[in-house]
């Protein structure tokens, strides 16, 4: 059965009751109580409040229609009830990570995330375009990004991956090296993640498993308690899952947010995602420049000049083309 569509009036209606409950909850509404959506599975959330220990026990909670695009990380308004509590409402994010759908459309998979790791390794061999459209999409959701590289003890010194590395850090981007299997670099990785919301990205066979199993040796067992305890047992691999890290600080594991679609970018959002082009957006010769080939470029004459870096503007080029299925 096709789901219902909502008319504009019923839209506006559900925002205002949801602000509306929002602002209960703001001044102390007893019936309700906030908390902070751990994972989702189909029409049921697990809850906890909003400084939960890692060992606590989630509230299983049917979500109501009224707030149905409540995702992990999402602060809510839910009240307790029996088998199940209920979650009325949503509270404001300060971001969200999304991703399209089977059918093209965005929907939102992570919420109230401030930083975003992109986890790379000597082997696979890192790629620079796919590095930077990382970056794209974090500097797009308004995501600090951080740049960790992963099993240093396979890296010789002087490597190729340095000189890559040390690019991106004279970018302003923050850079930590570790290794999940020698423990190189553990207590930084901690000190760093207990002072935010991480989500970890990359590509398959850098590492990301080990270190959530680094930072969170119990991961796996959470993941099926939380599937037990919300699911009844039907585990769902593409489910974002947040869980609180021991020495502090929330980390967020999904194989569903480990890629990012920039297809739903416009070409200057892309060009703004290469930090170093911003000073230069607006001062091409015409207003709606993609600097491809146009005349009077202002970002193709920096490149020329040396103050844009020609391989990171071939990436641009690559991701332009790519979001325009060239």
């Amino acid at each position: 059965m096709a789901k219902r569509r909502l008319t504009i009036q019923q839209t506006r209606r559900i925002a205002d009751r949801q602000r509306r409950t929002a602002q209960a909850a703001d001044g102390g509404d007893a019936q309700g109580r906030e908390g902070v959506v751990i994972v989702r599975y189909g029409k049921h959330a697990a809850v906890l409040p909003p400084d939960f220990a890692p060992e606590d026990t989630p509230q299983r909670c049917h979500i109501r229609a009224t707030s149905d695009d409540v995702v992990t990380g999402d602060r809510v308004i839910w009240h307790p009830g029996s088998p199940s509590g209920v979650v009325t409402a949503r509270l404001e994010r300060s971001s969200v990570i999304q991703r399209p759908d089977g059918s093209g459309r965005l929907r939102p998979v992570a919420a109230n995330i401030d930083r975003i790791a992109i986890v790379i390794a000597p082997q696979p061999e890192p790629h620079p375009n796919l590095i930077d459209r990382y970056l794209v999409a974090a500097e797009h959701e308004g995501i600090q990004p951080l740049l960790i590289l992963n099993k240093v003890d396979m890296l010789a010194a002087g490597a190729p991956l340095d000189t890559l590395l040390d690019s991106y850090h004279q970018l302003g981007y923050d850079i930590l090296r570790v290794s999940a299997l020698s423990g190189a670099g553990a207590e930084d990785l901690r000190t760093y993640f207990a002072r935010h919301t991480t989500v970890l990205v990359g590509q398959s066979g850098v590492g990301k498993s080990s270190l959530v199993n680094l930072l969170y040796p119990d991961a796996g067992v959470r993941v099926g308690e939380l599937s037990a305890h919300i699911a009844k047992g039907r585990h769902t691999t593409t489910a974002a899952c947040l869980y609180r890290l021991p020495d502090g600080g929330y980390l967020v594991d999904s194989p569903g947010i480990r890629e990012f679609s920039l297809g739903h970018l416009h070409n200057r959002a892309i060009a703004e995602g290469f930090v170093e082009f911003q000073p230069w957006i607006g001062g091409c010769r015409f207003r709606d420049c993609d600097h491809l080939d146009e005349p009077g470029c202002a970002i193709r004459t920096a490149v020329d000049s040396g103050s844009i870096s020609a391989h990171r503007y071939a990436s641009y080029r690559l991701i332009i083309g790519a979001a325009a299925g060239l």
